[in-house]
């Protein structure tokens, strides 16, 4: 009975150096904490990550949370910031004008706190490349290394260094990753892909549908759903130019609108605006005519990305 009260002393003793080591870390991250969405040089963080996983103690999932939500405070900030000084608007597949120069710092700390915490990852597959594909790389062979059996991560890293256009890694890593217990079929079918087919629309396609289909994270979802957009828009854009240039040959001149080749674009089977005549994006805003006629563009304000 003895051995049982002193066991039950000795728990409820470490519980409250548990919670008070929390407090300690909340508090000294909060006292250091400066304005996450501007600073004068943001160079130093919050704590160190070893730093943190040493004051979390038993409490290092919600240390890492903490810090995964200070990640998306942090470019939601910038967001916002530069939305108020530039006309156009700040896109998640191209950050590379946000100056983000904290968050792979903070994307490592809540790797560090919880390496089997899968989100921080996916996002620094899909962000950090935009401006620093070495800390991408870098924060996912971390992530295969803790985690030697998450073939997701091994599809994060393969698309990483496709998006590279490094397509010999991108296809040994799909390889690796598809070898794992679990990995779908599809995982072999993409290193074949990228091995074969390289920068293809086809693979392209294939690669954000998969990441889409795997993918939890509503940011990142709209930015594949904009990618996916792209190429269905490359695509359009050939079919339009292909009946443009038809029409050139017959008529000896290009288009002046959009009314003289509404017959042909009818036939490719592409949504038509029924004012102008226009041929609509994926994103359902009407293509524009560009050089005189005879070439075919996105709209400023289309949401299909222009890169």
């Amino acid at each position: 009975m003895k051995s049982n009260h002193k066991f039950e002393a000795m728990l409820s003793l470490l519980i409250l150096l548990s919670f008070a080591g929390v407090v300690c870390l909340s508090r000294l991250m909060d006292a250091r904490r400066r304005d996450i969405v501007a600073t004068p040089s943001e160079e130093q963080l919050y704590l160190k990550g070893a730093t943190a996983k040493r004051l979390s103690l038993a409490f290092n999932g919600l240390a890492a949370d903490w810090y995964w939500m200070r990640s998306l405070q942090y470019v939601g900030g910038k967001v916002v910031k530069y939305q108020d000084t530039h006309p156009e608007q700040a896109q998640l597949d191209d950050l590379g004008a946000l100056d983000l120069r904290l968050l792979p710092s903070l994307l490592r700390v809540a790797t560090t706190l919880d390496p089997q915490f899968m989100a921080p990852y996916e996002y620094a597959a899909m962000i950090l490349p935009t401006f620093s594909r070495d800390e991408a790389i870098s924060l996912l062979h971390y992530g295969i290394e803790q985690n030697p059996a998450a073939w997701r991560l091994y599809q994060h890293l393969g698309y990483i260094y496709w998006q590279s256009h490094d397509y010999s890694k991108a296809s040994e890593t799909y390889s690796a990753g598809a070898k794992l217990p679990g990995a779908p079929r599809w995982m072999a079918e993409m290193s074949a892909r990228t091995a074969a087919e390289g920068g293809s629309r086809r693979a392209a396609r294939e690669m954000y549908q998969h990441l889409y289909d795997e993918s939890n994270d509503d940011q990142v979802k709209q930015l594949l759903e904009r990618r996916l957009m792209q190429v269905d828009s490359f695509d359009e854009r050939d079919r339009i130019r292909r009946a443009l240039e038809n029409y050139a040959a017959r008529s000896g001149r290009c288009a002046g609108s959009w009314r003289e080749v509404a017959s042909q674009l009818q036939t490719l089977q592409l949504r038509l605006d029924p004012v102008t005549g226009a041929p609509l994006d994926p994103s359902g805003t009407p293509y524009v005519l560009t050089k005189k006629g005879c070439d075919v563009d996105l709209d400023l304000n289309s949401r299909v990305p222009y890169r």
